[in-house]
């Protein structure tokens, strides 16, 4: 017990002295825009896919299981906004985020963790460039920036699978689906949902960044790196989902 505790509090320490070495390299020159740009190409624009197709069966599912439930209490009608509430505040977001740890998660700790034990990185060090800089700043930075992108379309997509589950046993205008689901919703329900996506997408960015980074023992050493990295990064997920919401709640905003 005492050995898991001393592991759990070291690994926490080095994780946090490797996110204080990001946001003093960040903001410092030079900076590696191409990377960046090829970042955001790999992580959002190639994640979409999968994303969009999740974000698709998750609106049109939800419906559909929630449909017979709302019949039987007579609120039939009120299916698109409860559908369009939890999707925007709660599922959307979470749902997208474990998706996207589980992809760009494991594959920034495989990808990091193979150039580590190959000596890729050692070979950056030696040769002059600020291998951190151009592998972690660029990759954090673009997981924080493209999640929340993410996030919008997949919301944006289980609502038209939304739709489509509540015209599959009745008939609903495209007009009439969205002033019922926007008729509920306000700034205070938008805005945190968002907001909170960006520290998921910071963390899982990060800590698949230093799983890979500091990976060791060969390719054995590689496939953990890639799995924890996916394990850590959705158990900090569910843990930011629930700090959010009790600030939020404190603050009176939900």
């Amino acid at each position: 017990m005492a050995s898991s505790s001393k592991t759990f509090f070291s690994e926490a320490g080095a994780m946090t002295r490797f996110a204080g070495v990001f946001f003093q390299q960040a903001f410092k020159p030079r900076y590696e825009f191409r990377a960046f740009i090829k970042q955001c190409y790999i992580i959002g624009y190639q994640s979409l896919p999968l994303v969009g197709i999740t974000g698709f069966i998750m609106g049109l599912v939800l419906t559909m299981q929630l449909r017979p439930s709302m019949v039987d209490y007579g609120v039939e009608a009120q299916i698109p906004a409860v559908i369009g509430l939890a999707i925007i505040r709660e599922i959307g977001p979470v749902i997208t985020g474990l998706i996207f740890a589980g992809k760009i998660g494991s594959s920034i700790g495989a990808e990091l963790g193979s150039m580590r034990v190959t000596e890729q990185i050692d070979a950056m060090e030696v040769s002059g460039t600020n291998p951190y800089k151009y592998l972690i700043v660029t990759r954090v930075a673009a997981t924080t920036l493209m999640l929340p992108v993410l996030v919008i379309l997949s919301d944006a997509i289980s609502l038209y699978g939304a739709y489509l589950g509540v015209n599959i046993r009745a008939v609903t205008s495209p007009s009439l689906f969205i002033t019922q689901v926007f008729d509920v919703l306000d700034y205070s329900d938008v805005l945190p949902a968002i907001f909170k996506t960006f520290f998921f997408g910071f963390a899982v960015g990060m800590i698949g960044s230093f799983k890979g980074y500091n990976s060791k023992k060969g390719t054995e050493g590689v496939g953990r790196s890639a799995n924890s990295a996916v394990v850590l990064a959705s158990l900090a997920i569910f843990v930011i989902d629930l700090i959010v919401v009790q600030i939020t709640e404190i603050m009176g905003i939900n």
